[in-house]
């Protein structure tokens, strides 16, 4: 919604000011859903700013076209004020060098960050986590602000970094990890995650039952449909098996991607298969040294937005693998539209775990870590198109229930002016109590 240049009327309208690493042009995992929540508010005609990072994941590598080393601003269609901070971009994402990332984007969107929050008065303040080291310099300009503060959690990095083995939970810079994380989420106004067994770690991390909120993430359901022919991506991309079983997103090692290889050496009878992973990250380099042998399973760019339900629409089978632990630290973006594009998913995960109970009767669930039991689910679901279609629909109905993208954020919207809503009131009954103490001054 564009200005009206009435003074008046821009001093109405509800301003929102969103932090967060990941924005678009990135649009896979947590900048798609950033983005798609900024413009959303944007749209609806609140007043949207954005302090993000220079776009870089999942390649780990800063954007042809964004390496200048300074701030870069501009404005969506929807009226969005973008600003991009520089940030330090390491090649192998670990330890102290994936620390120094999260501290130069710091660094760099504070002085952005302050002077919107002096300048413009936002009635709400949103971090999106991760990661959480923001955090305290969000809640400083929202105090010298006056603002409403919201977290949201994508997914639990600390304990995610536990279950990965990047950081160690007994040692010094774990219990640190985790004292800082649970101390700032107790100091936000309303703290959202994206599942029901997130929001219980919210509890058990002692944020308190009226501050939390559930805020799940969306499948794009106008442009991701089921396709009933074969996708023009096949030929494109030079596939010509009659099946395919489609990986497709951030190749991270949270993902417990290994176990791919190890499935399709399970698979290797089955010429009439290709297993295509599509996608960027640090782990694409020693997947790709495991597959080497393997010429069923083949790599491929991550593609285009435009191109996205040709690529889900390609699969016969969506494969989702995770590691043990990690199932209630996050639930994978890429799932929403893996069902919305009507096709069974495999998943690795237990079964009362987030992850399990969204796949569950769309697919099949097997265990994490076990390369057998995945290709055997696989298997099962080549062979029987019948299961597949059930499945399938199954997966397209689940997405309209439960991930439409409208219903998510509207009810969002409606939160943050509840939010916005106790703002105004704190600032009248301050207004209040002003003029009482001149008038008897």
């Amino acid at each position: 919604m564009a200005t009206t240049g009435n003074p008046q009327e821009e001093a109405r309208r509800m301003r929102l000011l969103v932090l967060g690493i990941n924005y678009a042009p990135e649009f896979i995992a947590t900048g798609l859903y950033t983005t798609g929540f900024a413009e959303h508010m944007a749209a609806q005609g609140i007043e949207t700013h954005v302090v993000t990072a220079r776009p870089y994941y999942p390649a780990w590598r800063t954007f042809d076209g964004w390496r200048a080393p300074w701030w870069k601003a501009r404005r969506s269609e929807n009226g969005t004020r973008i600003v991009h901070c520089p940030i330090y971009v390491p090649a192998t994402p670990k330890g102290l060098r994936r620390m120094l990332h999260y501290i130069s984007f710091v660094a760099s969107a504070a002085p952005v960050l302050l002077w919107k929050a002096l300048t413009r008065r936002p009635d709400v303040m949103v971090l999106i986590a991760p990661s959480l080291l923001p955090a305290p310099l969000l809640l400083a300009a929202a105090w010298l602000a006056g603002s409403k503060t919201w977290l949201h959690v994508q997914d639990f990095e600390v304990e995610a970094a536990f279950a990965t083995g990047l950081l160690k939970e007994d040692s010094a810079g774990g219990r640190f990890a985790l004292a800082f994380e649970r101390r700032v989420m107790r100091r936000f106004d309303k703290v959202s995650s994206i599942s029901r067994q997130m929001m219980d770690r919210l509890r058990q991390k002692g944020v308190p039952e009226h501050r939390i909120t559930e805020f799940r993430n969306w499948a794009d359901l106008k442009r991701v449909v089921p396709m009933t022919g074969t996708s023009p991506l096949k030929a494109e991309l030079g596939i010509t098996t009659p099946h395919v079983a489609l990986y497709s997103g951030n190749l991270a090692n949270k993902q417990g991607l290994e176990i791919l290889p190890e499935m399709a050496r399970a698979l290797s009878h089955r010429t009439d298969l290709t297993i295509a992973v599509c996608g960027d990250g640090p782990m694409r380099a020693p997947l790709q040294e495991m597959a080497k042998d393997l010429p069923m399973l083949r790599f491929f760019p991550l593609q285009p937005v435009e191109k996205l339900n040709d690529l889900l629409g390609m699969a016969d089978v969506h494969l989702l693998p995770q590691i043990a632990g990690a199932a209630d630290l996050l639930l994978p973006s890429k799932l929403t539209n893996m069902l919305a594009s009507g096709r069974p998913v495999v998943a690795t995960a237990d079964l009362h775990t987030a992850l399990g109970q969204e796949v569950d009767g769309c697919g099949r669930v097997t265990p994490p870590g076990d390369a057998r039991a995945m290709a055997r689910a696989v298997e099962d679901l080549l062979d029987s198109p019948e299961e597949r279609a059930v499945l399938g629909a199954s997966a397209r109905n689940r997405a309209l229930e439960r991930w439409d993208m409208g219903a998510t954020l509207s009810r969002v919207k409606t939160q943050l002016e509840a939010l916005a809503g106790q703002r105004v009131v704190r600032q009248a009954e301050d207004g209040e109590e002003r003029r009482a103490r001149e008038g008897k001054a």
